[in-house]
């Protein structure tokens, strides 16, 4: 049994080593980004020899791009969620929920996302370009819908869905300063939701 494959041809010890290596680079590259982590510092950090890193993945490159292939998708979904028919203003607010939620319980992936942007994203460019581009051409178009409607304020579609990611992957991406500045855990998460909603509640009110 423990040596059954998947559809891929790799036998559960096989996919429980990758995962294990995924999960200690992921610690690595969050903290030291691509280019001043090493495949010796992931080896390490999975606990394993640095020979017997390689027989699962080739190198530092073929890790990172599995680990942000992954990322990418789940980092969509609450953009994904945005429903037409729905309110507009609870849409959006339930949308600020997601990413918010999103920096609170994967922050080393947010930190990820955000080291291979600030390095010009030479890896996932074209998935920003293409699927990432169409995704907030779509959701624009039906937020402008709803400003021409009436049904929330005028302003800029695009620049309103920059404005949530910034004030919720903050969160996750200056861990550091905010816990040092509030290091009281239930004050971070609560408090930062309804700050957020009060402050896109006011702005999306007609």
């Amino acid at each position: 049994m423990t040596k059954s494959a998947d559809k891929n041809g790799k036998t559960r010890i096989q996919r429980e080593k990758r995962k294990q290596i995924l999960e200690a680079a992921l610690d690595v590259f969050s903290q030291f980004g691509y280019r001043g982590s090493t495949i010796d510092q992931i080896a390490k950090a999975a606990g394993l020899s640095k020979p017997n890193l390689l027989y699962y993945f080739p190198s530092k490159d073929a890790i990172h791009a599995e680990l942000l292939s992954g990322l990418m998708d789940s980092w969509l979904d609450p953009m994904r969620a945005l429903n037409a028919d729905g309110d507009p203003k609870e849409e959006i607010l339930s949308y600020v929920r997601r990413k918010l939620q999103m920096s609170r319980d994967f922050p080393r992936e947010s930190r990820l996302f955000a080291n291979e942007i600030i390095q010009g994203a030479p890896r996932i460019l074209p998935a920003i370009e293409g699927e990432l581009r169409d995704l907030v051409a779509e959701k624009s178009a039906i937020i402008q819908g709803w400003i021409n409607t009436g049904r929330i304020a005028p302003l800029d579609p695009q620049h309103l869905l920059f404005s949530i990611w910034s004030l919720t992957q903050h969160y996750a991406d200056f861990e550091v300063q905010v816990r040092a500045i509030m290091p009281s855990e239930e004050r971070v998460y609560p408090r930062a939701e309804e700050h957020l909603e009060t402050l896109f509640t006011r702005m999306l009110s007609v």
